[in-house]
């Protein structure tokens, strides 16, 4: 491989990295809180791209600027987490706190698959794009490379942003502080007062939040179709059983290996891309089970 080959490897793997923690995020901060394991997180995913492309072809028919997508993205995120996932939580997941997780399993898969249709009826089986953010931004030149301003500096900055705005609200805000607590210990959490399903419904909503805030970033570089839930939910658990359930530096850090993994396998060995992933995840869960970051001892967010 030549200098631009490795470089060009380089930035996609990143900007791949952080679409992935994006999503892999809000799976993570859900199971460490909740300890649920949520199949209907990729739902999430693709609602949030759906809605978001379904809005910008609303801007594009307007004569909008494109550069209100900027504000769009989040907007979209924030509806979805609210009311999808919220109404998710309140009817479906609190009644199924603490049982087996096989049961767990089964019923978040079962509202993933109901999701899956209701995506059908509205969207139907076209595929949907919003990319005019992504032109209206342009490209920059890296030695040599010409690559778009979106995915070399929007779409990183965004997953450093959540990321140390996740750290800042844990450590530094009484929510935070209540959403750690219940996270190590839920029954002492409620004797001292701390209100455990508030707590969760709130990590719920911001872990769906994220989910959402994935897919309505992703749309703007990827077709969407029908089933790309699916496969962002699998490989989402990859990068969080990597870093170990409930880690959220590790989360960051496993989600742009697995995403440098993946692009170099684009350009040397095509014919691993897909395995490449599940690879790196085997080859860590078979000499550390909990993941890299994770302690056997403990569950932290």
């Amino acid at each position: 491989m030549d200098f631009q080959t490795v470089l060009l490897a380089i930035l996609d793997g990143l900007s791949y990295g952080a679409l992935l923690f994006l999503v892999a995020v809000g799976i993570t901060i859900i199971f460490g809180v909740m300890n649920i394991i949520n199949m209907a997180h990729g739902s999430m995913f693709a609602i949030g791209g759906y809605l978001a492309a379904t809005v910008g072809g609303w801007m594009l028919t307007a004569t909008m600027s494109p550069y209100w997508s900027i504000v769009l993205l989040p907007v979209v995120a924030i509806v979805v987490g609210v009311l999808i996932g919220g109404l998710l939580e309140s009817l479906l997941i609190r009644r199924i706190y603490g049982k087996n997780p096989v049961l767990q399993l089964l019923v978040t898969f079962a509202a993933f698959m109901i999701f899956e249709d209701l995506q059908r009826m509205v969207w139907g089986g076209q595929p949907y794009s919003s990319s005019e953010l992504v032109t209206a931004l342009g490209v920059v030149d890296v030695f040599g490379i010409s690559y778009t301003t979106y995915q070399l500096l929007v779409v990183p900055g965004t997953a450093l942003l959540v990321f140390f705005a996740l750290r800042l609200a844990l450590r530094h805000t009484l929510i935070g502080k209540q959403v750690v607590a219940v996270a190590h210990n839920r029954e002492v959490s409620t004797t001292l007062g701390i209100n455990v399903r508030r707590v969760c419904f709130l990590t719920f909503v911001v872990g769906s939040a994220l989910g959402a805030l994935g897919g309505a970033m992703s749309v703007q570089t990827t077709s969407w179709v029908l089933g790309i839930g699916s496969e962002m939910i699998v490989l989402s658990f990859a990068v969080a059983a990597t870093a170990g359930l409930g880690q959220i530096e590790g989360a960051l850090v496993a989600a742009v290996m697995i995403g440098l993994a993946r692009s170099f396998s684009v350009y040397l060995m095509p014919e691993l891309e897909v395995l490449t992933p599940y690879i790196i995840m085997t080859l860590v869960l078979l000499f550390r089970p909990q993941g890299l970051f994770s302690v056997t001892q403990a569950r932290r967010v």
